[in-house]
């Protein structure tokens, strides 16, 4: 019998739905520290669609040596329950595990959870290596000591981790024959579009949502990022994009005065002492950010309880206080919606990272090199050009490594993709085709869900019309 012979890219989805990248140098191209990531609701979780179970897989630290060293508990979330089995080749959905706790991600990816019934599909989760529990070494204290124990984190790594827990877990159930569709939003959705073009064989087909697998090296403008941000506050409120952006020199000014330093944490509500302007500045920078990201239609806590379009209530906010309110009252006011909407925050620490997400930073550090600028001419930030001979010397008193910033590109592509778009403002928010469906989707997210299926349709209709004919042969 002759395998079916499946073009690379024959069944390969990219879907970017919005934002590139992220606020700070290299630090949170993704959710990182000051978006605090929640843990799932517990009744999200035990609701009938969203069961499954925990399993841990023995995974290998290194696929790509033969050095004798210790395996690490990967831990995945299965969903059988309407899975049609192996005999009828029911299809598995797999979500490629991000920088985070995996039942996050789970909880926040109702299309899935949606889609599954209606294909008799298998639901996995896998748990990205170094987050949430899957920590080799034992624990994450010891897996983020140094250069050697974060040597094996990276996207090939995780790749070659899902590549090899899918294919065992096929075997295991005599489902060899199950097409394999990917999943994966944002540095998810790059892993998923990386594994369908380097494991072609284990999956048929990969839906990317939001994944900028183009934001490397010069293949977009490096300012793409923070105009499309800057844009999202101005089509709000032209007022609020201009305090915004006279905010930057304010924080200057007064940070520079004596005792500047101990007005501005006073006047944020900080924690502790606030050793730099720029501290603040990244802080700020990192609501906005994230802010144009979860811009969602309804109330969220995607990452942080949000109302529903939480811009609006931003600009509000900033918009609406009395006459003579100065401009830092104003933006403490716009950035509480996002880092207090709650009102349960005392004060607020700049260095928190709950949920352990600093291993993006070694990410960042070593391939994931995401070059951003911003332009005062168009941008409610401040300006600043990339520059990298301080990132990599940033990187190298962090971790004493040096960034490879073309690897990515060298290892996965990326340059001449004939597709019209670099960086764009679209109506939606972050990965936002992703989540469940709600009442209040707007029309075009209800096409584009639709327009979704039906290409995963085909992609598993195609799968077994082939393998039909093979059987036939």
């Amino acid at each position: 019998m002759t395998k079916p012979s499946l073009n690379p890219l024959a069944f390969f989805l990219i879907i970017i739905a919005l934002l590139v990248s992220s606020p700070e140098s290299r630090r949170n191209p993704f959710p990182g520290k000051h978006s605090r990531l929640l843990k799932p609701q517990n009744n999200l979780l035990n609701a009938d669609n969203y069961i499954y179970e925990t399993r841990y897989f023995e995974q290998t630290l290194d696929h790509f040596s033969f050095h004798d060293l210790p395996k690490f508990p990967q831990r995945y979330l299965i969903n059988t329950n309407h899975w049609v089995g192996p005999s009828r080749m029911g299809p598995i959905f797999l979500y490629c595990g991000n920088e985070g706790d995996i039942e996050w991600f789970a909880a926040n990816t109702g299309f899935v959870w949606e889609l599954a019934p209606r294909f008799g599909a298998m639901i996995i989760f896998i748990e990205h290596r170094y987050y949430g529990e899957s920590m080799p070494y034992g624990s994450r204290n010891e897996a983020y000591k140094n250069v050697s124990t974060l040597a094996h984190l990276t996207a090939e790594q995780a790749l070659a981790d899902y590549a090899v827990l899918i294919t065992d877990l096929k075997r295991n159930l005599s489902a060899e024959a199950s097409p394999v569709i990917l999943f994966g939003g944002s540095y998810g959705g790059m892993l998923a579009a990386w594994m369908r073009l380097k494991y072609p064989h284990i999956a048929i087909g990969a839906l990317a949502s939001s994944a900028p697998i183009l934001q490397f090296e010069d293949i977009v403008p490096l300012d793409t990022f923070y105009n499309i941000v800057s844009n999202d506050f101005r089509r709000e409120s032209t007022s609020c994009f201009d305090t915004i952006k006279k905010s930057w020199d304010v924080i200057t000014y007064v940070g520079r005065k004596v005792n500047g330093l101990d007005y501005l944490a006073k006047t944020f509500r900080l924690c502790g002492k606030l050793q730099s302007s720029d501290d603040l500045f990244n802080w700020l920078e990192s609501a906005y950010s994230y802010l144009a990201m979860v811009d969602y239609p309804y109330p969220s806590d995607f990452l942080m309880p949000l109302p529903a379009y939480p811009i609006k209530e931003v600009c509000k906010q900033i918009d609406n206080l009395a006459e003579g309110v100065n401009i830092l009252d104003r933006i403490f006011k716009g950035v509480s919606i996002y880092y207090n909407y709650t009102g349960e925050a005392d004060c607020f620490e700049l260095d928190d990272d709950p949920h352990g997400m600093s291993g993006w930073d070694w990410q960042a550090c070593t391939e994931m090199v995401m070059p951003m600028s911003s332009n005062k001419n168009s941008s409610m930030f401040p300006e600043w050009d990339y520059n990298f001979t301080s990132y990599a010397e940033e990187c190298q008193n962090e971790f004493g490594v040096t960034p490879r910033p073309t690897w990515i590109t060298t290892e996965f592509g990326g340059h001449c993709i004939e597709d019209g778009e670099t960086g764009n403002n679209v109506t939606g928010a972050h990965h936002m085709d992703l989540r469940a469906a709600t009442a209040d989707d707007p029309d075009w997210l209800v096409e584009q869900r639709a327009s979704e299926v039906k290409i995963i349709k085909g992609w598993i209709d195609d799968y077994y019309t082939t393998m039909k004919t093979v059987v036939n042969m």
